[in-house]
């Protein structure tokens, strides 16, 4: 009853309909206003708003574990990567060793077939000045002879009379008949 009383005081105290009204108290009214607002967006709002911190937090931890397992997949094909360089760079090492060594042998077997050619190049020089030489010869040798055969013709002729071409023809025919008598 007390309760009663209290409230039906108040209410003697305000007149009806005086109630409401304008209250040019700034801070006062907005004061309780806010106070009621908050009150109410706590009571009504506080799942609502919860809930959306709590999906918002979700949300921030799926990015933040995403952003983790992306960078763990980088990780992994950076490692990747860098065999894979590592591999490429001892194959390309390995080519230009090859490379060089089939350089070399080229470079052995040019050289090689080059002594070669050289030598056989120096031989068949030696057998041409050889020909060159016997064909030199034996173009002196047939000109010694006809100069010689010239000369004999001349000398013949200077010398042989009729008395000395019997002498010749008679000394002959004794020289065959002696080979004939052998």
């Amino acid at each position: 009853m007390e309760v009663q009383i209290d409230v039906l005081t108040i209410l003697n105290g305000h007149p009806l309909g005086e109630g409401f009204g304008f209250n040019g108290d700034v801070l006062d009214t907005n004061v309780l206003n806010l106070a009621v607002v908050l009150g109410i967006l706590f009571y009504f709002g506080g799942d609502f708003l919860s809930s959306l911190l709590k999906n918002r937090k979700d949300t921030i931890l799926k990015s933040l574990q995403d952003a983790e397992q992306r960078y763990q997949e980088a990780l992994e094909q950076l490692a990747a990567a860098k065999a894979q360089l590592e591999g490429a760079q001892a194959k390309a090492e390995d080519i230009r060793l090859q490379g060089q060594k089939a350089a070399q042998d080229l470079a052995n077997q040019l050289r090689e077939a080059a002594a070669k050619d050289s030598a056989r190049l120096d031989e068949n020089k030696q057998m041409m000045l050889q020909l060159e030489e016997e064909k030199a010869f034996s173009q002196v040798c047939q000109e010694v002879i006809r100069l010689a055969l010239a000369k004999t013709r001349l000398t013949l002729q200077d010398k042989l009379n009729p008395a000395m071409q019997r002498r010749v023809i008679d000394l002959n025919i004794a020289l065959l008949g002696r080979l004939d008598t052998e």
